[in-house]
């Protein structure tokens, strides 16, 4: 009876588990959230590939803060449904008599990302989509939302971004230009761009067509200018855009920046020698990698920019996750040792150890760098593609409606 019994309880319904992509690990860092305090040691959320970046952004910057903890210490890892109960209930003990249902309403959305509409005016400039429920969220929990999607004012796609404003309204005009041209936009692309390359200023011959309206040749002229900016800008964030951000926020806040289709958390420096901005270092990748912390925004594609420890000193990784788990022996061995008393061979095994560790840290920089832009691309031809059906689908029944039309005398 007792082997039965025992069998029984093995075979009985277990409780769901959560989905892989909902679990995240928790990793150690150091922090100071304010400069004249000591560091602290804070668990922040890791991302593997397919994570809802939008929460784990606000979490982490929640967590650093110091406004949520994860307990118990020993836990390692987090699901979505604890983590939204965390933010829940610092929301309405902070917000006592404000109505957060539309905050809250749209948690359970970024398990697969937010749908945020940046404006290419200014780098704290987002539009509402949806029911507006994504800004809200971020109001509540007292977040500033940043980009640096920004067009340079000195080129031609300023004045045209300034009239259109925001990413939603370019994206319609684009796949109502794809109409007008029926399915012609990319091929007027490539034939301006050849135009330019061979110095010619005179428009392709299909814009000059004599079956379009005023109207319908300046939208197809601007949504050109449009594409263009949007090819040159394919990580979301220009250079223009990136001087706004560093002269934009403040030392010593952490905000949450929109860049590549991801959200992520950028801090500034509050140290007056130190006028750079750092994205927090998040990837999975880096669980094992204790000296790496921060990542400095130096460039637009992120294919310069280095990693930084706790202290914003340049990192000292020993492969991570790409190479296996980091040891202390390893991280050790890394250290700067007295090259005065090494012999000459001992000095180059060194020096040649120090490069080949600067190049898989660059080779591991560069992987990340490329899985962001693939994402981005992914979400950016996805919607795209949305919005040139949704034009489509209103032309067809537009057509129809058209044939349908009948006079009573």
């Amino acid at each position: 009876m007792a082997e039965t019994a025992t069998a029984n309880e093995n075979n009985a319904p277990q409780p769901p588990q959560p989905p892989e992509q909902e679990v995240w690990k928790l990793k150690e860092v150091q922090f100071k959230p304010y400069p004249d305090e000591p560091a602290k040691t804070y668990r922040i959320i890791t991302q593997n590939f397919n994570g809802p970046c939008s929460f784990i952004a606000i979490c982490n910057i929640l967590i650093l803060r110091g406004y949520i903890a994860i307990h118990p210490p020993e836990r390692t890892t987090v699901t979505y449904e604890q983590l939204a109960h965390l933010v829940s209930n610092y929301l309405l003990a902070v917000l006592p008599g404000v109505d957060i249902s539309a905050a809250l309403s749209v948690m359970p959305v970024t398990r697969r990302g937010m749908d945020l509409n940046p404006a290419f005016t200014e780098v704290t400039a987002f539009r509402p989509a949806g029911y507006g429920g994504e800004l809200k969220l971020f109001e509540y929990a007292g977040i500033q939302l940043v980009h640096g999607w920004l067009p340079d004012p000195t080129t031609r796609e300023y004045e045209v971004l300034r009239r259109y404003q925001d990413y939603d309204t370019c994206a319609n005009l684009l796949a109502e230009a794809d109409h007008i041209s029926r399915g012609q936009l990319l091929q007027l692309q490539e034939e301006g761009a050849q135009s330019e390359g061979a110095g010619s200023d005179a428009p392709p011959s299909h814009q000059r067509s004599s079956s379009l309206s005023s109207e319908e040749q300046r939208k197809l002229e601007d949504a050109l200018i449009i594409r263009q900016f949007l090819d040159h800008s394919s990580s979301q964030l220009t250079y223009h855009g990136l001087f706004a951000l560093a002269s934009t926020v403040k030392p010593g806040t952490l905000v949450a920046l929109f860049r590549n289709s991801h959200l992520s958390v950028m801090y500034k420096c509050p140290d007056p020698n130190d006028s750079a901005l750092y994205t927090l270092a998040t990837d999975e990748a880096f669980l094992h990698e204790p000296s790496v912390v921060w990542e400095r925004l130096e460039d637009v594609d992120g294919g310069w920019s280095s990693f930084v420890d706790a202290d914003f000193k340049r990192a000292s990784p020993a492969g991570g996750d790409y190479a296996g788990h980091t040891g202390e022996t390893a991280l050790a061995a890394l250290e700067a040792p007295n090259l005065e008393a090494m012999t000459l061979e001992e000095r180059a095994d060194y020096e040649l150890a120090q490069q080949l560790q600067r190049e898989e840290d660059d080779e591991a920089h560069q992987m990340q760098a490329r899985r962001r832009q693939e994402v981005a691309e992914q979400q950016q031809h996805e919607r795209m593609e949305a919005m040139k059906q949704e034009a489509q689908d209103a032309a067809k029944k537009q057509r129809k409606s058209k044939k349908g039309d009948c006079i009573i005398m």
